[in-house]
């Protein structure tokens, strides 16, 4: 099987060969710069990390050291540049990810998929913790929304961040309507004793192995249905 040239590279090489497209730097330099540019929000950034992605990257041919440079009494830094071959892989792998929706396997879909586990109220608690913070980050994204274009920073550097309000508006919403739901009993949910113990539920019903039950048949047919509709 053929790999193609991007196919391996992590969000964090993605964002160390976007900056090296921009110009030489050290993986000091590449580091500070990723923070200042609060790249954090869309990627883990981890020193140890970085200069392991920058070792690992040379190593594949992507990008090359070109000389070093020394500040003071600090030891050389040893500074990088992309090479053809990485702006292909860079190139390559953005257009992939964009064109290709996938499974990311964010965990707090999987934590609420298993939050039947715990006790309702617990549960409510919980996410209305949870909307605080969101309610928090969406405010600082409002925030640098209004400096970005009181200054006039061309939105395609950070039209991202509008991404990212349109998902914290869309949990929100989501997240209020579950509290809604578990306070006022709409959403039906296990019992548990004092000590914490569940209560016997029906066995009448499809419970968490519903997946079993919608075969690939039955998917198939949902969609001819739907596509139908």
């Amino acid at each position: 099987m053929t790999v193609q040239p991007g196919a391996l590279l992590t969000p964090l090489a993605i964002s160390v060969l976007a900056l090296l497209e921009e110009r030489p730097m050290h993986p000091y330099e590449m580091y500070q710069t990723l923070l200042q540019r609060r790249e954090d929000y869309l990627v883990k950034i981890r020193p140890g990390s970085l200069y392991h992605t920058v070792t690992r990257l040379a190593e594949r041919g992507m990008v090359t050291a070109e000389g070093t440079d020394r500040a003071g009494n600090r030891p050389e830094r040893t500074i990088y540049r992309i090479t053809p071959g990485g702006t292909t892989a860079l190139r390559a792998r953005i257009a992939d990810i964009i064109r290709r929706p996938v499974r990311e396997y964010p965990l707090f879909p999987h934590a609420m998929s298993e939050a039947h586990n715990l006790p309702a109220d617990e549960v409510i608690a919980l996410l209305r913790d949870r909307i605080g913070r969101l309610e928090n980050d969406r405010t600082e994204l409002d925030v640098l929304h209004r400096w970005l274009t009181t200054h006039e920073v061309p939105r395609r550097y950070w039209m991202v961040l509008e991404y990212l309000r349109g998902q914290a508006d869309a949990e929100l919403v989501w997240l209020r309507r579950i509290v809604t739901e578990l306070a006022d009993g709409t959403l039906a949910w296990d019992d548990f004793a004092p000590d914490g113990t569940r209560m016997p539920a029906p066995t009448n019903a499809i419970g968490p192995d519903w997946g079993s039950a919608v075969t690939d048949d039955v998917l198939a047919e949902l969609r001819k249905e739907e596509r139908n509709a």
